[in-house]
C-alpha cells in the first residue's frame, strides 16, 4: 500500500483502496457492464462489498464463504417455496454465517443491529440514493 497523500487521512486512503477493489470486481462480473444492472437494490451492492472487505481483512477464507452460500441456497431449494428467490439474500445469509462461525459477529450483535436498522422509518430514505446538491466553498476548493 502506498503512503497517503499529504492532508489525506490514512483511513480515507484505505477506504478508497477497498472501494476500488470492489468496483474492479463488480465490473468484471457477468452483468457488471455500464448498461446492465447487476444489483437491483442498493443493499445488494453493500452486502457484496462487505463480504469482499471482510475477506480481504482476513475475517474468513473464501472457500468458507462459498460453502456457506451453497448451503444457504440448498436450504432455500429444499424449502416450501414461500420465500422468493434472492441471490443476495443468500449472499448475506452466507456472510452472516461465516462471520458468526469465526467469532467476528454474534447473533446478539446482529439482532441488535437489525432492530436498530428496522426502527428507522422507511421515509428516512436510507434505501434510496441521496441526490442533494453538494455546496463547495470557493475558499476551500482547490
Amino acid at each position: 500500500m502506498t503512503a497517503p497523500e499529504p492532508g489525506v487521512r490514512p483511513d480515507a486512503t484505505e477506504i478508497g483502496d477497498a472501494r476500488r477493489r470492489v468496483e474492479a470486481l463488480v465490473c468484471d462480473l457477468p452483468g457488471g457492464g455500464i448498461d446492465e444492472r447487476m444489483f437491483t437494490e442498493p443493499w445488494e451492492l453493500r452486502a457484496f462489498a462487505m463480504a469482499v472487505a471482510a475477506y480481504h481483512t482476513g475475517k474468513y477464507e473464501w472457500s468458507e464463504f462459498q460453502l456457506s452460500l451453497i448451503n444457504s441456497i440448498k436450504r432455500w431449494e429444499e424449502g416450501d417455496g414461500a420465500e422468493p428467490w434472492s441471490y443476495y439474500a443468500h449472499w448475506l445469509d452466507a456472510l452472516e454465517t461465516v462471520l458468526a462461525d469465526n467469532g467476528v459477529l454474534s447473533d446478539a450483535a446482529l439482532d441488535d443491529r437489525t432492530r436498530t436498522v428496522l426502527a428507522v422509518p422507511r421515509n428516512a430514505n436510507h434505501h434510496e440514493a441521496h441526490r442533494e446538491p453538494v455546496a463547495v466553498s470557493p475558499a476551500t476548493a482547490s
